[in-house]
Parts: C-alpha cells; structure tokens; sequence
C-alpha cells in the first residue's frame, strides 16, 4: 500500500490532537447509498504507522461491497479538514478515510470517494482544467416527529410539525395554537413567528463554523417546515465532505433539539420538495474557464461541458437522483427542475445560469440533483458527463428563455426537449445503456457500476415495485 499521509501529515495532526486535547480519533468513511459510516480509536492507540498504513475493517458487511471470502479491507485516513465533533460527549478528532483494496493493491474501486479522486485526476490527466469547483445547496425539512410502518398488512407514515397547515385546528397541550402558518408552498421568507426555525437554524450555523464550513445565506424555504442554509463552494472531492459534514451537523442539531431533520427529497405530498441545486465551474492555472463572451459571460468550453451534462442527464440520474423518492419531487407544479434544458436566471430549467455570473463567478447551476445522491458520485458523474461534452464538442441547443412550467407535456415534445426520467428503475436503465462516458479513465470501473445497479434493484426498486401503495387502495379496492 502507499503512504497516503507524510510525516508532516501526522506531526501536524498530533500538534492538533495535543492542542484540542483529543480523546478519540473518529475514522469516517461513505457506503455507496451515501451514508457517513465510522470506526473509533481511543487517542494512545493512534499511532504514524496507523495513519499512514491504515485501518483493516470487514467490507463485507457495508452493503453492495465485499463477499464474505474477500471481506478484508483497509480504511485510509486522509489529513485532510479533519476537525472536532462537536457532539460527542469526549473530545473527538473526526478523520475522513478513502478505503483501500488489499487485493488489487489500488484504492477501491467502489470507494465513492475514491471514485471522487479519480474523476478529478482525470480531469488533471487530460490537461483541460486542473480544478473543477463545486458548491451543493442542500435543502432539509426539520420535522418535530416521524411514524413509520412498514409490514405485510400496513404500510404507513405520519409526519408532523407545529409549521404543518393540518395543525390549524389543533389543541396543543399545556399551551395554545399559535396560529400563524405558511401554507402549502408558502414558506420563502416568512420572519417568524411563521417562520418557527429561525434559531435552530442560527444554532446549526454556528456549529458549521465549529467544523470548517464557511456559510453564507440563511433561511425558510418554500415548503413547510424547510430550510437552506448556504455553504461554500471547493473542489470536487472538498465539496462532497462539505456536504457530509453538513447533513450530519442539521441532523444532530435536530436531534438534540427533540426534532428530526430530514434530506429526503419529498416528504410533505403537494408541498415543494427539497434538492441539492450543484455549482459547477473548470479552472486552470487560477482562471476560470467557464468565463468568457459566448452566451451571458460564458465561454465555448462552458457550454460543450453543458452540452454533455444536458445529454447524459438521463443516465446521471441514477446518481444524482438516487431514491425512488427522487421522482415524486421531479413533477410538475412544485418548481420540479425535471425539463432538460438551460436558461439565464430561469429558475424553471434544469440548468441555469445565475444572475451576475461573469469572470471568476461563471458556472453553471445544475438543478436536478438531490440529497438522497451520494454526492462523491454525483459530483463525479456530473464532472464525466462534461467532460464527454468537451471531448465531443457537444452542442447543448438554443437556451430556454420562457416559463417551462406554462407549457403541456405535448408542447414540450413538440418543442423536442428531454425529460428527466419519471423512475428509478427508468434513470438506472439509462445509464445501463449510456456508461461508456462514466468508465473513461477507469473512474466509475465495470465492477462498480454493477455493484451499483444491482445494489439499487434490491435495496429500492424491486421492494418498491412490489409494495401496495395507500393511495391504490382509494383508486383500486372498489374494482
């Protein structure tokens, strides 16, 4: 295996340790579906061989990894915006680790963060750009309760907030209804008391700070009981642990506060859903590719990137748009970006360009993707299907400058746009058929994208598919 920290690596993490007088070392590591995974270490047994060598963990039982046979493994902790936890309990040093195959002697390939690096590597490999810059706006519902059931005779949720519009009526106990709500799609920027999470929302940023995370906007969204809060942009793999790092403060913040914070991309039925809108923009040498004078500030580079996101989108959506959950979002009349085209300013294309973008602010904001993606290979995903668009100089068409939401499915084909796909099992096809732009450079491998799809067959399409919904026993039981 190769050394993946230098000697300078671990003497400046143990300069910290001793500083923040650290207990434990936390190694924090991401499953293909995108959860944050982690093995602990009191602080004496942390030593350079162990940060340099790795860890040795069973693979085989994160799902979608390894056989028992071949379950060996080794987490790779990476010096890199580590940081103290600031919930647990013990002062904890928090580690991000790529994992390593001890088979292969390479880093594994169904390593999404691994997969990470390697799409950023080839970027740097084909000269083009030796930084591709991303900045994810996570969206999140912060609920006071959840009821779930899901057995052979029942399949049922129950979601509440004293925010929801169904509590107008509510006799709350030990205390009164205090009456004022947002309403369906009536959340942007109401000031309290409407808007009831204005301090929980100031408390998460503060602890983003705590952890590295530089934040900016802070606010209400559309729906009930959600929120945003703006983190910023860095590079490619940065930016997929930003992303971590913040589902897990808002969760925790959450949880501590006797509430449940969710990234779920449609919880609330007939409310506005929550997305992860993606920044992008290619630099080299310190300049910014996307710049120049072609379409609003926009470069010719810039616009073949588009070209190739634009025409694999269909098959991003398997990553960007991981759950089957995904879709109910991805419909019309809840600010669904599901049309595949771009516009200036136009928040009803898929892909738009932000007011005031020139120079150094140039870039793309690709509406589509959410939060239940793993965003190391989202990230990745989006930056291979751009990069297929420079190869081929592909031409993302005339942009759309007009309220997509006004015009008829009919009207749409008519005017030869693409969708997004309507299901998981239709995203996971697509891009069964379309990978090849996935594969260059050995980024996503065969393996992995096998692994993959079968993992998102059996964990969520095939249990999908074969659930009775509530809503077919309205429309079916009388038949």
């Amino acid at each position: 295996m190769d050394i993946h920290n230098s000697d300078a690596d671990v003497e400046q993490f143990f300069a910290f340790c001793k500083e923040k007088e650290v207990e434990f070392v936390d190694f924090r590591f991401t499953d293909v579906k995108g959860t944050w995974n982690h093995m602990g270490y009191f602080i004496g047994g942390v030593d350079k061989d162990l940060l340099q060598k790795g860890i040795p963990f069973d693979a085989s039982s994160i799902k979608a990894w390894q056989s028992i046979d071949r379950s060996d493994m080794i987490l790779k902790p990476d010096l890199i915006r580590y940081f103290i936890d600031p919930f647990s309990a013990d002062i904890t040093a928090v580690v991000f680790c790529d994992v390593w195959d001890v088979y292969k002697e390479q880093d594994y390939e169904k390593c999404p963060r691994s997969i990470a690096k390697r799409a950023l590597r080839h970027l740097q490999n084909l000269g083009i750009a030796d930084m591709a810059y991303f900045g994810a706006e996570n969206e999140f519902f912060i609920f006071d309760s959840i009821k779930i059931k899901n057995s052979a005779n029942c399949q049922y949720y129950e979601i509440d907030s004293e925010e929801g519009e169904w509590n107008r009526d509510r006799s709350f106990e030990g205390g009164v209804n205090f009456g004022h709500r947002t309403g369906h799609k009536g959340g942007y920027l109401p000031t309290p008391p409407t808007d009831t999470m204005m301090d929980i929302r100031a408390e998460i940023v503060k602890v983003l700070n705590q952890v590295g995370l530089e934040t900016y906007v802070v606010h209400h969204e559309v729906a009930q009981a959600q929120g945003e809060i703006g983190v910023r942009f860095g590079e490619l793999v940065e930016a997929a642990d930003n992303v971590q790092k913040l589902k897990y403060v808002v969760k925790m913040v959450a949880h501590l506060n006797g509430k449940t914070a969710t990234f779920m991309p449609k919880p609330l039925h007939g409310d506005n859903g929550s997305g992860m809108h993606t920044h992008v923009s290619l630099w080299k040498n310190g300049e910014n590719l996307f710049s120049g004078d072609v379409y609003k500030n926009l470069s010719q580079m810039a616009l073949h990137f588009l070209g190739g996101v634009l025409r694999h989108a269909r098959s991003l959506a398997a990553f960007t748009n991981a759950s089957s959950n995904s879709y109910k979002r991805l419909i019309p009349g809840f600010e669904a970006p599901s049309i595949l085209t771009y516009s200036a300013q136009n928040r009803s294309a898929s892909v738009r360009i932000p007011y005031g973008v020139k120079g150094k602010a140039a870039r793309f904001e690709f509406r589509f993707p959410d939060n239940s993606s793993n965003p190391y290979l989202a990230f990745a995903a989006i930056l291979m299907a751009g990069l297929d668009g420079l190869a081929q100089k592909m031409d993302p068409g005339a942009p759309m400058d007009i309220n997509l939401f006004q015009l008829t499915l009919d009207e749409i084909r008519d005017k030869g746009i693409k969708q997004l796909p309507h299901t998981l099992r239709s995203a996971l096809e697509e891009m069964l058929v379309h990978k090849e732009y996935l594969k260059k450079g050995e980024v996503f491998t065969e393996e992995f994208i096998q692994a993959y799809q079968s993992f998102k067959f059996r964990s969520e399409v095939f249990p999908w598919e074969s659930r009775p919904h509530p809503f077919e026993f309205k429309t079916t039981y009388s038949c």
